[in-house]
């Protein structure tokens, strides 16, 4: 079956800025997290505020180390599928293709589906809802935010830009308040805790680091839009670098604020009693209630962005995994109107609906972050298989220190895998489980010269 109005476009309109690919970046990766992980990485570090600022700092440096890798890939083949392209490449399309099948099924709409619903919760604690009018409201999201990026990217991005903006307002102010109003002198010693040694401390700070690239999580979507950007063997290195830069200072800033906001016995007591929210209890320390409902409103303003991040993103990969004839057709359609890939726009919304309504948020969180973990792991290495595969292709833009940064970027992941495995071998199994089944349908359904459903589509057209 094909689409009868595919006549035109031929492909994606270039109407992604440089301002626009920062704000999506930061507007992906700027979540809730900033307010509460950093008390975990608290008591991981011994209510350490020096190693939890020391922790904070790794996370941001391992995660712009992956994304100077993200921005030679980028910059050097900037289309649409940003991952998908670069795994089919380096690796073998079955590689990018199961990629694609987990993101479809768990990783992109999972991603939606548990920002949809952190968004409804958030509303909830402020105005309470019962559970069967969160799970509303998510889906109310999504499908609105699915919708504003049917119309087009122009306009999505335009969306991205203003709650981007919206929600580092209030992170900014708490920021500038605390480090200079506040009155508090946080012990930033480095000193080693007693009765540990020294790999202990390695243990320990890497536990802070692994908690910390969750706060960082999103940092390669940018280049599922590279298609969509301009000039993009300049704008995609520069976003990625400045949003990464730029998100490694607010959050080592933010917490340090909080320090001079709160003294550390306050922060210890909250922590003992279950609040992680140490964002919140600095607000309500500078302006009350009000202040409460300011960072409550800010939490929901990030998530918020960071979903109509997420709907924008994802289905560029499936538009690219279908245009390379390794998926469904209808996948790569563009609407004639607006440039956008609506059927996969629309599927992601359906899928993401579904697993919104029929999961909790701890189990769409487990599952998302492990699957796209293990994938960018492979796609930081894919440096060096480019380097290899194609060693004269132009290159605008390369890592600097390649074998150190990309050893360092990958590895750090894999790290945060086996962490994954030894804290929740359940979670890590059905992770492993979902790209496995993708390798089962891709031999026998898309791969080519040997597929099954490309010729009964065929024979179905002929009809």
């Amino acid at each position: 079956m094909s689409d009868p109005t595919q006549t035109v476009p031929t492909g994606f309109k270039r109407e992604i800025g440089l301002f626009s690919s920062i704000n999506i970046l930061v507007g992906i990766i700027i979540g809730s997290g900033v307010f509460y992980l950093g008390s975990y990485i608290l008591l991981n570090v011994q209510m350490s505020m020096g190693y939890a600022l020391l922790a904070w700092t790794i996370g941001g440096v391992v995660s712009l180390l992956g994304g100077l890798c993200l921005a030679e890939l980028g910059a050097m083949n900037p289309k649409a599928g940003g991952t998908y392209v670069y795994l089919s490449e380096a690796y073998h399309p079955v590689v990018g293709f199961t990629n694609e099948w987990t993101s479809i099924l768990v990783s992109g709409a999972g991603s939606n589906a548990g920002l949809a619903i952190a968004f409804a919760m958030a509303i909830s604690s402020l105005s309470p809802m019962s559970p069967v009018s969160v799970k509303l409201i998510a889906v109310i999201a999504i499908i609105v935010l699915s919708a504003v990026n049917f119309v087009g990217v122009k306009f999505g991005a335009l969306v991205q830009n203003v709650f981007t903006v919206s929600k580092v307002i209030p992170i900014v102010l708490i920021l500038f308040w605390g480090i200079f109003a506040g009155k508090e002198t946080p012990n930033l010693s480095l000193a080693v805790p007693a009765g540990t040694n020294f790999g202990g401390v390695v243990m320990m700070i890497g536990l802070a680091v692994v908690i910390s690239l969750w706060a960082y999580e999103g940092w390669a979507n940018l280049n599922s839009v590279a298609e969509e950007i301009k000039n993009p063997q300049k704008n995609i290195p520069r976003a990625i670098i400045i949003a990464l830069a730029s998100i490694t200072v607010i959050y080592v800033a933010f917490n340090f604020a909080i320090y001079r906001i709160l003294p550390a016995d306050a922060i210890k007591s909250f922590i003992d009693g279950g609040q992680m929210y140490l964002g919140t209890e600095s607000a309500r320390s500078i302006w009350g209630v009000a202040g409460v409902t300011l960072i409550a409103a800010t939490m929901i303003i990030s998530m918020f962005g960071s979903l109509n991040g997420c709907i924008m993103a994802f289905p560029r990969e499936y538009y690219a995994v279908s245009k390379d004839g390794h998926f469904i057709p209808a996948y790569s359609w563009l609407h004639t109107k607006f440039g956008t890939p609506y059927v996969s726009i629309i599927s992601q919304c359906v899928i993401s609906i579904i697993l919104a309504l029929f999961n909790t948020l701890g189990q769409i969180t487990a599952l998302v972050v492990f699957a796209s973990i293990l994938y960018k792991m492979l796609t930081v290495f894919s440096v060096f298989i480019y380097r290899k595969k194609q060693p004269d292709a132009p290159r605008p833009y390369k890592v600097p220190l390649t074998y150190v940064t990309v050893t360092v970027a990958g590895l750090s992941m894999l790290a945060l895998l086996v962490n994954v495995f030894m804290g929740d071998p359940r979670t890590a199994i059905i992770g492993l489980a979902v790209p496995l089944s993708g390798v089962i349908v891709y031999y026998i359904f898309f791969n080519k010269g040997s597929s099954l459903l490309p010729h009964l589509q065929q024979r179905f057209k002929k009809k």
